[in-house]
């Protein structure tokens, strides 16, 4: 049984060691590979329900794009304060165009965003009114990468590994991440002894065999074990059944409102509970919890304690409206108020 961790932090780490950890963020070097995806916000308020069928009618009152998927947990890392790069695939399209404007001046060069002239970027449509999503319409493919673009990708993932304290794979099952090249990274990243973090999809839990640790939510956890249920004992056993079958160090488990729950290789486990003071928003959370854990590993810190960083982390975040970001200084003040 997973020990509890009353406050989400063991005795032996305080506020001031992790904010330690937090100094050296600056110091990390992170690579993310993955699905690119654009957000795209409609916020309107609804104050009828149209005539020609039984829905709401939203009057828009202003719309924004962010950074989305593997590029929100590459923007999660340099809020933070972290060095990243950036590794994925854009469609040859106006979304592509947007999302490149959006990185901006974020990143130093643009060797690792491939184009893909046989598939749309992503790009994920919500409309929200009065703090609540309406609906979410989504531009996609899903069809795997073609040999010479994933051939494209780790030749700039091997480029790039010298500089290196941490890989994340961020998975969103839009065809970027396929079995051979989360292969390759792994064995290129276990050459260099580099920490490979994944948030994973259920389809693609066999790709994952040997890495560093993995992040599902409960529900892809319990899929992915074959086990139903989200408390203690059924998250415990699918914790156990994922870390051993994939042979990862650890295994890290998002709860919502229940917080965290980690297994990890020597067989403890702990349960972490929710840092959340008041819940907006989840969107993007996952990406804000990875992004921070792959910060934490980077500078030295002990998976559990990288796991307290992450679940203070996402408690921040799921109280903003949309795709988010945290500061190293309001993760610094979240800490003092565990």
């Amino acid at each position: 049984m997973a020990k509890e961790e009353s406050g989400g932090r063991g005795a032996s780490t305080s506020p001031k060691a992790l904010k330690q950890y937090i100094q050296r963020f600056p110091q990390a070097s992170v690579l993310v590979v993955g699905d690119l995806i654009l957000d795209h916000y409609v916020m309107g308020r609804v104050s009828r329900i149209s005539p020609e069928a039984p829905v709401p009618v939203v009057h828009v009152e202003s719309e924004s794009l962010r950074l989305g998927g593997a590029a929100n947990v590459f923007n999660n890392i340099l809020a933070l304060g972290g060095k990243a790069d950036l590794c994925g695939v854009i469609g040859a399209d106006e979304s592509g165009r947007l999302l490149m404007k959006e990185l901006g001046g974020k990143r130093s060069g643009r060797g690792g965003v491939v184009i893909d002239h046989d598939r749309p970027t992503t790009r994920k449509s919500r409309v929200i009114a009065h703090n609540q999503q309406i609906v979410r319409y989504d531009i996609e493919g899903r069809h795997e990468l073609k040999a010479p673009l994933q051939r494209r990708m780790l030749r700039y993932v091997e480029s790039r590994l010298r500089e290196l304290s941490c890989v994340v794979v961020s998975d969103y099952a839009k065809g970027v991440v396929t079995a051979s090249l989360m292969s390759e990274i792994t064995r290129l990243a276990a050459l260099r002894k580099i920490p490979v973090v994944v948030d994973p999809k259920v389809e693609h839990f066999g790709f994952y065999k040997g890495v560093t640790v993995i992040t599902p939510n409960h529900l892809e956890a319990t899929q992915a074990a074959g086990v139903h249920g989200d408390d203690n004992q059924t998250i415990d056993q699918a914790g156990a059944m994922i870390r051993q079958r994939l042979g990862c160090q650890s295994v890290l488990i998002t709860r919502g409102e229940k917080g965290m729950s980690l297994y990890e290789s020597d067989g403890a486990s702990w349960h972490l509970p929710t840092q959340a003071r008041q819940v907006y928003d989840v969107t993007g959370a996952g990406d804000t919890v990875i992004g921070t854990l792959a910060l934490a590993l980077s500078t030295g810190a002990a998976i559990k304690d990288g796991a307290i960083l992450a679940n203070h982390a996402a408690g921040i975040v799921v109280g903003m409206v949309g795709t988010a970001t945290v500061s190293p200084k309001q993760l610094s003040e979240a800490l003092e108020h565990d």
